[in-house]
């Protein structure tokens, strides 16, 4: 403790970047943002009970994710320009505002447009901090140094659902949100008093004009995938001009980034085809990680009429899978190759997606936790192996670029895939509804009721197991979409081309 306390005090005195210190701050942030995803995921069902809106259930993650992918790629610019610990600091500040309001949240149209704050402020938390690692550490130093960062999501993937459980169950949802706030406290005074940089005052393009036409396009997209034969119908006039603008703004995006100087999204990348492909897979990876980790618990919760922290141990064995691959993984891409460690992989998903598509309340949720566990696995070794053959197929000038581009097509694969799988299940419930005997005083938002027990429990027995069977009936549809993204996911790793052996290093 003296010697921890000396290095506080010489390094404040020198204005010298603590490197032990600066990382502890950076462990905290990284922990604080990675545990947001699997925390919300398990108190979701609790929070829609609360609340209601069963029909914008998607939308608490879409937003979160949507501003979050979109933003990444705007402060990764601004902190070359500004530097590292302003953006950080905003970063940490705008996901603290968020996370307040978000537990004060008093309908879930507003909880929406607070995960959309929230979300703003994530998209600096992560790529920022991992920048700061690249600044300070050597490259033979960095591989250690990734062990802590990975042990990070490992520990916040396992405590993630069981703590959202536990506040769920026994304290508030609310705390869900605020637990992020001593977490950002302590990150922000590690970085403002322990990192010291210098900034390079060169002027550098900032391409907004891009960053805005993703926007636009993704998010009219993602209006079309939710509330498409929900609010409205296909064919209204509402989807036609949403579909218009998106197509509209993917066109001028790409068309402004051909002429950026300093582009949101570099085109250029995507002509290597393992980039492409893995890029590819990795969206649709990510839209399968969305849909298992929002829906898995409603249905735990809401038709197997378990306890939020059961729900949270479906999605539990999902995130113990995924460290053990991912470090199987490492070992695997040297001794067999990238292909046909992805292949493993893909193997998995299609596994973990089978057991979905034949669960049923009957099974309980060991059953389910084995559906999770094999989509871990699956993820633990298809991410691991991507960022390995991205970064082992491009120059070290290119390393930085091609390793952002793969974290944005994930974010913005789950925010899509939440949309889309979203807006799955809330037109089928509706369909399965309508014209149903006893449905007259049973619409898609009275799904609320399921994910309350007291709630569940004051329901007619009729009206019990029309909303339970439908919500079951729905599901399986959302699983058969996570089946199909499997399926899709395994096909495109078939085209990944084999590599030299020189190519395939650590």
């Amino acid at each position: 403790m003296k010697s921890l306390t000396n290095v506080m005090i010489s390094s404040i005195r020198k204005k010298e970047t603590s490197r032990p210190l600066v990382l502890g701050a950076i462990i905290i942030g990284m922990f604080m943002a990675a545990i947001e995803g699997t925390i919300v995921s398990t108190a979701m069902p609790g929070i829609v009970g609360d609340l209601g809106g069963f029909s914008q259930f998607s939308w608490v993650f879409s937003a979160y994710l949507l501003m979050s992918a979109i933003t990444v790629l705007i402060f990764g610019k601004l902190s070359d320009l500004f530097g590292r610990k302003p953006i950080y600091t905003i970063g940490i500040i705008v996901f603290l505002v968020g996370s307040f309001l978000c537990g004060f949240a008093g309908s879930m149209e507003a909880l929406i447009v607070f995960r959309l704050i929230q979300g703003i402020g994530a998209g600096a938390v992560q790529p920022i901090a991992l920048t700061i690692v690249g600044d300070m550490y050597s490259m033979e130093e960095r591989a250690k140094i990734q062990g802590y960062l990975a042990s990070v999501w490992g520990i916040s993937a396992i405590a993630g659902p069981a703590l959202g459980g536990i506040f769920v169950q026994y304290i508030d949802w609310a705390w869900v949100f605020w637990m992020n706030i001593p977490l950002g406290i302590l990150s922000l005074i590690g970085m403002l008093l322990f990192l010291h940089e210098t900034i390079d005052k060169e002027r550098k393009s900032i391409d907004y004009s891009g960053a805005g036409l993703l926007l636009v396009s993704v998010t009219s997209l993602m209006v079309v995938l939710i509330e498409g034969g929900v609010h409205w119908e296909w064919s209204s006039t509402q989807i036609i001009v949403l579909l218009f603008v998106a197509a509209l703004g993917i066109g001028l995006f790409i068309k402004v980034e051909k002429r950026a100087i300093e582009p949101l999204m570099p085109l250029g990348i995507w002509r290597n085809p393992v980039i492409a492909l893995s890029n590819s897979v990795t969206f649709t990876t990510g839209m399968i990680l969305i849909g298992v980790s929002s829906f898995l618990p409603t249905f735990v919760q809401g038709v197997m009429e378990r306890s939020p922290i059961v729900a949270g141990f479906t999605l539990t064995t999902m995130s113990i899978g995924w460290p053990i691959a991912s470090t199987i993984a490492g070992n695997l891409v040297i001794k067999i190759g990238f292909r046909t460690t992805s292949l493993l992989g893909g193997l998995s998903l299609i596994a973990g997606a089978t057991v979905y598509l034949f669960m049923t309340p009957a099974l309980g949720p060991v059953f389910a936790g084995a559906g999770s566990f094999f989509i871990g696995v699956g993820m633990g070794l298809t991410s691991t192996t991507f960022i390995v053959a991205i970064q082992s197929s491009v120059s070290w000038e290119q390393r930085g670029i091609a390793t952002a581009s793969n974290m944005f097509m994930r974010t913005l694969g789950s925010a899509v895939g939440a949309a889309l799988l979203g807006g799955i299940l809330n037109s089928r419930l509706q369909n399965y509804l309508s014209g149903k005997e006893g449905s007259e005083n049973v619409t898609i938002n009275s799904a609320n009721l399921l994910l309350s027990e007291s709630k569940r429990m004051n329901l007619e027995p009729s009206s019990l197991e029309l909303l339970q069977t439908g919500l079951t009936i729905s599901l399986k549809w959302v699983y058969g979409g996570v089946s199909v993204l499997a399926l899709l996911s395994l096909v495109l790793v078939l085209f990944l081309p084999k590599p030299a052996k020189k190519e395939v290093r650590m």
